[in-house]
């Protein structure tokens, strides 16, 4: 499978939430580490997180992937992601962010996947206020410090 190809079943697989698909891109060990949602780790759970966690608060899902670069072992993309929110506060909002898809790949298949992305205007659409963005970048810095080695790719 190409690279396009590969973006293209990963984003479509989102937006229909088909887990299944999305979790067969990936290694049986795969490790997903979402921006909002934190790490999931092997398919059944990266399968869940799209079924289950993207679609608890949110449907209408649309992601692209743009200026892929790749040197077999390595995948950048940059992407540009949005839904439309079910959390009462939102009223329906669609809420889009920008970021950077950072894959680590082996025999055609994604071993890890992280992000950088710029989620502040996600939360101006969804009416966020201050306290809860707090709670949620908190949350995040939390994680990474438990975790130094989810950020080694910054580096």
């Amino acid at each position: 499978m190409t690279t396009t190809a590969m973006l293209r079943a990963f984003c479509d697989a989102v937006e229909q939430r088909n887990g299944k698909a999305f979790a067969d891109l990936f290694t049986e060990d795969g490790l997903y580490h979402d921006v909002f949602y934190g790490a999931f780790e092997g398919r059944e759970k990266i399968a869940a997180m799209v079924d289950d966690w993207f679609y608890r608060t949110a449907t209408d899902f649309r992601w692209d992937m743009h200026d892929p670069v790749t040197d077999g072992t390595t995948l950048y993309a940059r992407y540009t992601f949005s839904y439309r929110s079910t959390l009462p506060e939102a009223g329906g909002a669609r809420a889009m962010f920008e970021g950077v898809a950072i894959m680590t790949l082996r025999d055609g298949k994604i071993v890890s996947y992280h992000e950088v992305a710029n989620t502040a205007p996600a939360f101006v659409d969804l009416k966020f206020g201050p306290e809860r963005i707090a709670k949620i970048v908190g949350k995040q810095g939390a994680e990474l410090k438990a975790r130094p080695e989810m950020t080694r790719h910054l580096v």
